[in-house]
């Protein structure tokens, strides 16, 4: 790795994470920063109703507590420097909150926020604006919990420049953790764009902690001890050449596979992957192996961003609930789907003329229809939280009525109706959302830069060369040719499916057709299929448009964010020559 490159640790993923991540990293000799990603959709609109009952919350409380404060002393020692989105909806409640903690510990480090995001107040002018995935119009202001704009890196490393050594920032792209840093060390500047798409694919492969490392792994039997796994590091030199590799004396594994299975992780067109600084084009990004548990990334290119920012609003649609129950012995399935029809059934007949539920949901999942055992998880969804709750109270009472082999954990009270959260997205001009920037309290000059004029979209890929058939055929799963990560995009899901041999791809690629895909997930109502090609990874990405019932607090579904999606098509058989069978 060339001189002068920086050390960044990526010890945070969502809001809720194990805290041990922060004293691991730190044994990296020469860590310059960590960075700490706590947010997505549903987190903000948990932190806006805490924010509407306390004014001083709707932050990420753990940060400070078990983040920050029992390592404090040795981050001030090292002169490691913190950068995260922790003050979600309420940055200087947070900075003020961790201020005390530095203080109380006899500490002198300068504590910054980046501000500007939050445009809840402002719900009144968003009226015109349409969902970008459905189209749907704006929902009504009274209904809305959070609006809040995506921020880019600039305000991030405007803080360092400043001299702060923790920065809290509200909403910003979760890669901007990591390419504010690099914009602060490197001098990067907006017409850098290669260096810019380097440094947010940096950012993109650490935001999600260990799972660069061997967490959430295909061949997750290769990653040893999950509860000592590794949480990532990147290196990153100026002329943005990239490594990645864990700290020593932990488990888990850095690889091209386990690399690239992040690199595909909640990404739509990998041409487009498009950032508040940079659209950036990782389809020809390429992972080689570096040395032991250390991968170098190379190959992302940039173009210029929008102009625009990405807007997502959470608004409240009603109530929902649900309840898992397992069902064994003989005709499981045919056992859980009898107890829910008789809930729904009881339900209704409780409810009298009320109107009927806006959604219901059953997903039997295992047993094989003669024996065995099963799961049921069984939903639905109103406009008024009483029918739900009478929904709950009707299956519950069913219990002693049900077929045999009902099974529950635990035994305390029935659960309770919830809001109903939906996402809406949609775009604003840059220009229509200020940024503020302080230094312990005290603003920082800032202007955002300019970026250079827009560029179009390149061609896409060509689809793999069609393969051919050389002799006898046979049909194996896909897992035996390839890897893949599924994650959520809103109310799409994603796959990301990376051959394990480049002879595989062709072959593959024939197969996951967008027919193929939808009728994998048969049950499952959505919209269309995409594929792209990933020539520098041996790969491809899938993007099931409206497949998750909504995502989030708004679904029904029993993987409302596709997180197993990935392991479902794995199971898919796929023709290939029998000489080329694993």
């Amino acid at each position: 790795m060339a001189g002068n490159a920086i050390r960044i640790g990526g010890a945070c993923g969502f809001w809720g994470e194990a805290s041990h991540a922060v004293a691991q990293l730190l044994t990296v000799e020469g860590l310059d920063f960590l960075a700490h990603d706590y947010l997505a959709e549903v987190t903000l609109s948990i932190m806006a109703r805490a924010r509407a009952k306390d004014p001083s919350a709707g932050w990420a409380p753990d940060f400070v507590s078990a983040a920050m404060a029992p390592n404090l002393r040795a981050i001030a020692e090292r002169g490691v420097r913190v950068v995260s989105n922790a003050g979600g909806l309420n940055p200087a409640a947070c900075a003020q909150a961790l201020r005390k903690v530095i203080s109380d510990q006899g500490l002198v480090l300068k504590v910054a926020t980046v501000e500007g995001d939050d445009l809840t107040a402002r719900a009144a002018e968003f009226a015109a604006a349409r969902d970008l995935g459905s189209g749907a119009p704006f929902p009504d202001p009274s209904a809305v919990a959070s609006i809040n704009a995506y921020l880019g890196a600039f305000p991030i490393a405007a803080t360092l420049d400043a001299g702060a050594d923790i920065v809290i920032a509200g909403r910003c792209a979760d890669s901007a953790l990591v390419l504010g840093p690099c914009l602060h060390a490197h001098g990067w500047r907006a017409e850098d764009l290669d260096l810019l798409a380097a440094g947010s694919l940096a950012g993109h492969l650490i935001e999600c902690g260990p799972q660069a490392a061997g967490g959430n792994f295909t061949d997750w039997e290769q990653a040893g001890d999950l509860s000592r796994i590794g949480y990532p590091v990147a290196e990153i030199a100026p002329d943005g050449a990239v490594e990645i590799f864990k700290p020593e004396d932990t488990t888990g594994l850095v690889t091209p596979a386990t690399v690239g299975e992040q690199l595909v992780y909640e990404i739509g067109d990998p041409r487009a992957y498009l950032l508040p600084d940079v659209t950036a084009d990782f389809s020809e990004a390429r992972l080689t192996q570096a040395g032991p548990d250390r991968v170098r990334v190379e190959g992302a290119k940039g173009r210029s961003p929008s102009g625009r920012l990405k807007i997502s609003a959470t608004y409240s649609e009603g109530w929902r609930a649900g309840q898992v129950f397992g069902f064994e012995g003989r005709a499981a399935r045919a056992k859980a789907q009898a107890f829910a029809d008789a809930a729904l059934a009881r339900t209704r007949a409780a409810l009298g003329n009320q109107p009927d539920f806006a959604e219901v949901s059953i997903q039997i999942h295992g047993g094989d229809g003669l024996s065995g055992e099963c799961t049921l998880a069984l939903a639905a969804r109103h406009d008024d939280p009483k029918p739900v709750g009478v929904f709950l109270r009707e299956t519950i009472g069913l219990a002693l009525a049900t077929p045999p082999g009902l099974t529950l954990f635990g035994a305390g009270g029935r659960p309770r109706p919830s809001p109903v959260v939906r996402l809406f997205s949609f775009l604003a001009d840059a220009s229509e959302v200020p940024v503020t920037v302080a230094l312990d309290g005290v603003p920082v000059p800032y202007s955002a830069p300019i970026p250079p004029p827009l560029e179009p979209l390149p061609a896409p890929h060509a689809a793999p060369s069609p393969p051919s058939e050389d002799g006898p055929m046979t049909a194996v799963p896909l897992e035996s040719l390839a890897r893949a990560r599924s994650g959520d995009k809103g109310d799409a899901a994603n796959i990301g499916v990376l051959a394990r041999d480049p002879a595989f791809l062709p072959w593959i690629w024939a197969a996951l057709t967008p027919e193929t895909v939808a009728e994998r997930f048969d049950g499952l109502a959505f919209g269309p299929v995409e594929r792209f090609p990933m020539p520098g990874i041996d790969g491809l990405n899938l993007l099931l448009h409206g497949a998750l019932g909504g995502g989030g607090m708004a679904s029904l579904r029993w993987d409302a964010q596709g997180k197993a999606y990935a392991q479902r098509l794995l199971g898919l058989k796929i023709a290939l020559p029998e000489h080329l069978a694993p």
